[in-house]
């Protein structure tokens, strides 16, 4: 039986989202805009009352909540301002190749770093050379007795200059492609240097920094899964966590879709609202409905996570439509503004911005595309997802 309806629980955990985006988000979230501020002491509130690390299970001092759970924490905080929502949210893409390939003592010492003290951690894949094609990584770690030697950089890291330990994928065997990267926990303290912190377009309440790794030694117990194996670690990784980013991209259009709303019944022109004239009412229309597919895919995406099924497909379906979705319901939020749209003290613009990373991060929209198109195409080669890039 299909059945939309969420358990009073979800419903509790939602409302708790939302109550915290309008009083703790909300209020703060264009001045942090405006001056790329960090927003620790909001970090901080959501760590307290339980809006982190949603995704820990229990026997590592997490709540043990699903993947639609998540997904209902994470549209809320987006809603609020989706640059601290990544902030916040980051920590489930860090952690979760820890949880795919991690040993228990690693899991047990990392996870509960998370759940004990609002800390934060960094997913490290991306590279100058190596974004869409992780096969041209660079980064090495090099087996010496005991432990792995790291050198290398990486770019566009999310929480980097701020996170207590990173997920990091490096070259083990540098003649293998994608089939010879491997995954390893390393601690900030082991020797990562934080180089740059990024000027972003949008989403600019997160910290997006470059870090390099210079003969950074980590033990060969921070190895995750097995030699070799990380880009299906990555690619697994991955698969998880675009519903919470469709999730996301949901929230920032069902905002600019709000504000538009409001505004187009507020503003006059040929003396009526202009929420009279058909053509902005068509407008409206389309972005009611794109939210509303946005979300069922995201549900669906995630549910099929929480059911143990494999959502590959479903996941990319998602990801790619509600960022899609989320620049053009932006687009046309500011259309309706007008001329006051373009200007940074109307809340649209803000919101246009922060939606153009919705299609770049966690797999462009044509890395979507070419899994949908792969899926699609070869639907019995379980491998052929995982030979597409992210």
């Amino acid at each position: 039986m299909i059945d939309f309806t969420l358990t009073d629980e979800q419903r509790n955990l939602r409302e708790l989202a939302h109550d915290f985006a309008v009083k703790e988000i909300r209020p703060v979230a264009w001045e942090y805009d405006r001056d790329s501020t960090w927003p620790e002491d909001v970090i901080e509130k959501a760590w307290q009352v339980g809006l982190m690390n949603s995704h820990i299970p229990e026997e590592f001092g997490g709540p043990g909540a699903g993947y639609l759970d998540g997904c209902l924490i994470e549209e809320e905080l987006s809603w609020g301002c989706s640059g601290i929502q990544t902030t916040l949210g980051c920590n489930g893409l860090a952690s979760t190749p820890v949880l795919i390939g991690g040993s228990e003592e690693i899991k047990k010492e990392y996870l509960g770093r998370l759940t004990e003290a609002p800390l934060l951690a960094s997913f490290c894949l991306t590279e100058p050379d190596a974004g869409s094609d992780v096969s041209g990584m660079r980064t090495t770690a090099t087996r010496r007795g005991d432990k792995y030697v790291i050198n290398g950089s990486k770019c566009f890291i999310t929480n980097g200059g701020h996170a207590n330990w990173y997920t990091v994928f490096a070259k083990t065997d540098r003649d293998a492609g994608h089939r010879g990267i491997s995954a390893f926990v390393v601690p900030r303290d082991a020797g990562v240097v934080v180089d740059k912190k990024e000027d972003k377009l949008g989403q600019r309440a997160s910290n997006t920094a470059t870090i390099s790794f210079d003969d950074v030694e980590v033990p060969v117990a921070n190895l995750l899964g097995e030699e070799n194996h990380g880009f299906k670690i990555a690619m697994m990784t991955l698969d998880r966590t675009r519903p919470g980013v469709a999730a996301m991209a949901t929230g920032i259009a069902r905002a600019a879709f709000e504000f538009a709303v409001e505004y187009s019944k507020e503003r006059v022109q040929f003396g009526v609202p202009i929420a009279m004239h058909q053509a902005v009412q068509f407008m409206i229309a389309d972005m009611a409905t794109d939210i509303e597919a946005s979300r069922l895919l995201t549900w669906r995406s995630a549910a099929m996570l929480d059911d143990g099924e494999r959502n590959t497909l479903v996941s990319s379906h998602a990801k790619r439509f509600a960022a899609d979705a989320a620049m053009k319901v932006t687009t046309d939020a500011v259309q309706i503004y007008g001329g006051y749209g373009f200007i940074k003290d109307y809340p649209v613009e803000k919101l246009f911005r922060d939606a153009k990373i919705m299609q770049l991060y966690e797999g462009t929209s044509q890395i979507q595309r070419l899994v949908i198109a792969r899926e699609t195409l070869l639907p019995r080669r379980i491998e052929a997802a995982e030979t597409v890039v992210a």
